[in-house]
């Protein structure tokens, strides 16, 4: 995938549409993580560099129409006043408005959109509304990875209303692509390691390593639905509807397959109600009736990470149980810290989904992780082979 890029194109001293995921957690109005703030600055700055002015978009949340002020960008505008930009927040009242606002940018200067999800149409990808994002400057810039996989206005309808040759990708972006094409493309061995709640969510991404992967390890929830399929017994441990008859499928494509498949074989368990016990591990790989399992056990940790010591490519999305609750979290944390061991020894890999980045961050071994992705679904979709709908016009005739 060539994509364009700011570099291509003549910026200096225009005014840019540039499309960010600013959807960072809150609470009570404050932001508890700045990555995503942070991964865009590279791009804002380059263009800064080149004397244009700026018309800053992004999401935040899931707001139901209209303005909502807990969904209010404002936290953003006030970080970014912090890192010393000058910018504003725009108030959310008509398109008019906006418009004329955006006109009289000066060089330097940033106007940031209040919520694009307050437009009525933004999710439906409605077309006049991508024509008024045109209308607000002439250069188009898409620097929201963990957008671009959604067919909204403000990632794909808009771009038809700009010259091809005004509209690029961003760095972030870049430096997506170029991370999970080194999945895509590996030195072998490539270990995939995942886990979470849901096998419906990864199915498509589980079947695509199948034959590209030489192992992979399952971990999480949608460990107990593989397990069951085989026939062992997982007590009460959680299995969500539709997941049996999944697990089974790929199962049945891993019979004539050259991928290794690894479940737990012995797990950290619930206590029985009443009981005074904090948790148990299990003899071996079947869960007693009563108890549910929340986290791969001791063995398994040992065995997953013996297979990770072997890799020279890595793939993690998703952790290996209920890694919030401390009990449960050894798990998780265990391979976290093995894959940035193993990444010191030369090997690359890349995290990707919200839980696992939470548990590399938990883990303290960020900085030793070759690619940690900011796009959940847009890293699975990209990964799984889909087209991202809001890449396609990005690329490079």
């Amino acid at each position: 995938m060539d994509l364009r890029l700011p570099q291509d194109l003549a910026l200096a001293h225009q005014r840019i549409f540039l499309r960010c995921d600013f959807n960072v957690p809150l609470k009570d109005g404050v932001i508890q993580d700045f990555s995503r703030i942070d991964a865009a600055i590279p791009t804002i700055d380059f263009l800064l560099h080149q004397g244009c002015s700026i018309v800053l978009a992004s999401h935040l949340g899931r707001p139901k129409s209209g303005f909502e002020s807990p969904f209010s960008l404002d936290p953003i505008e006030k970080d970014l006043k912090k890192r010393g930009y000058d910018v504003h927040l725009d108030a959310f009242h008509d398109r008019d408005a906006t418009h004329a606002r955006s006109q009289k940018l000066n060089p330097g200067q940033i106007l940031l959109l209040e919520n694009v999800r307050f437009y009525p149409g933004e999710t439906k990808n409605d077309e006049s509304l991508g024509q008024f994002y045109a209308s607000l400057a002439p250069f188009y810039i898409n620097d929201a990875f963990g957008a671009v996989h959604r067919a909204h206005a403000s990632v794909v309808s808009a771009l038809r209303y700009f010259k091809s040759d005004h509209t690029a990708a961003g760095f972030l972006i870049e430096k997506e692509i170029k991370g999970l094409n080194r999945i895509l493309h590996p030195r072998k061995p490539l270990i995939c390691i995942f886990g979470g709640s849901k096998i419906g969510d990864k199915i498509s991404l589980i079947k695509h390593f199948i034959n590209q992967a030489d192992h992979i390890l399952i971990g999480g929830a949608m460990a107990y639905a593989f397990l069951k399929a085989k026939g062992v017994s997982i007590g009460s441990s959680l299995i969500h509807e539709g997941s049996m008859e999944q697990a089974e499928e790929i199962l049945g494509l891993l019979e004539s397959s050259s991928t290794h498949l690894h479940l737990p074989i012995d797990h950290i368990t619930s206590p029985p109600k009443g009981s005074e016990v904090l948790a148990s591990i299990t003899e071996d790989v079947e869960v007693p009736a009563d108890s549910k399992a929340l986290d791969i056990g001791p063995e398994t940790i040992a065995s997953y990470s013996e297979e990770i010591q072997k890799a020279a490519t890595i793939l993690w999305n998703g952790p290996m149980g209920w890694f919030e609750e401390p009990t449960y979290s050894t798990g998780t944390l265990a391979i976290a810290e093995q894959i940035a061991l193993q990444c010191e020894s030369g090997a690359y890999a890349a995290v990707g989904g919200g839980d696992s980045l939470a548990a590399i961050n938990l883990a303290g071994v960020a900085n030793q992780i070759s690619h940690m992705s900011t796009g959940g679904g847009a890293s699975l979709e990209y990964l799984s082979g889909m087209k991202l709908p809001g890449l396609v016009n990005l690329i490079k005739c």
